[in-house]
């Protein structure tokens, strides 16, 4: 692979690709699959130059024995964007990959410039309490789900990952408890949150993630001076599972990226 590129950061061998150019944008992709945006990777690449990084243990980033937790992967893409000299970069994750970008801008404001969150939760309960208990049966599952996508394309696609152990990982992972709200109302990056209309997050959550960054206080006024930084979509006939891949995607989050870097410029 020509577009094959690995950063040694803070332990990890951290594969990513790079992809048009122009703006950076980090793409951060969601659980067990690297490849989660599909053909939106190309089309979010059509306008800016996309980084699309694999987190540790998925894809060709291999595994270390330290678990998987959303901060410490949050200090690799920050190492990254260092690595890189990108200075402050956008990034945007969907899913785990969502969780890690919030974690990269509470952590490291000085290196993130706009944030795209694509179903993200900021507390476990934001998911709906079946998804919740899914969650905690995961490491159990772990020996029967990690053979049978080893036998699938996505498995095909990257023989070298262990999945049983990334099922298992992933699940002790998702298991704990945690609750970001008291960072979220102190983010510094703008932020666009994407929700689907049927996701796995509760709407009811969504509208309390919107609230903790400054959305939904007041009316926005006539001339729309009284609207927040921050922006909230929620795309119709949609899951948490098609929304990476929803057309839609990349217009609403180039419009977002485009008004910003416009209204700082």
């Amino acid at each position: 692979m020509s577009n094959a590129h690995f950063a040694d950061v803070n332990g990890q061998h951290l594969f990513y690709s790079v992809h048009g150019v122009g703006k950076p944008l980090i793409l951060l992709h969601g659980g067990i699959d690297p490849d989660s945006f599909g053909s939106n990777l190309a089309e979010l690449a059509k306008s800016r130059q996309l980084i699309a990084p694999h987190l540790q243990a998925h894809g060709r980033t291999p595994d270390t024995d330290r678990p998987l937790r959303s901060e410490t992967m949050g200090d690799d893409i920050a190492a990254l964007i260092g690595h890189l000299n990108l200075g402050r970069a956008d990034v945007m994750g969907y899913s785990l990959g969502a969780s890690v970008a919030l974690q990269t801008a509470i952590r490291h404001p000085d290196v993130v410039n706009r944030l795209v969150l694509v179903s993200a939760t900021m507390k476990q309960d934001g998911f709906y309490p079946d998804v919740v208990a899914a969650f905690k049966q995961l490491e159990a599952n772990a020996a029967t789900l990690g053979p049978s996508v080893k036998a699938s394309p996505l498995g095909k696609a990257y023989p070298d990952v262990d999945w049983t152990n990334l099922f298992r990982k992933v699940g002790d992972l998702t298991k704990r408890p945690f609750d970001w709200s008291a960072d979220v109302a102190k983010l510094q990056a703008r932020t666009l949150l994407v929700f689907a209309d049927a996701d796995a997050i509760r709407p009811e959550h969504m509208v309390e993630f919107w609230k903790a960054l400054g959305g939904g206080q007041r009316d926005a006024g006539i001339d729309g001076s009284l609207r927040p930084a921050n922006q909230l979509a929620i795309l119709p006939n949609t899951t948490h599972y098609t929304l990476p891949v929803e057309p839609m995607l990349p217009e609403i989050v180039e419009r977002f990226l485009g008004a910003a870097s416009k209204a700082v410029g």
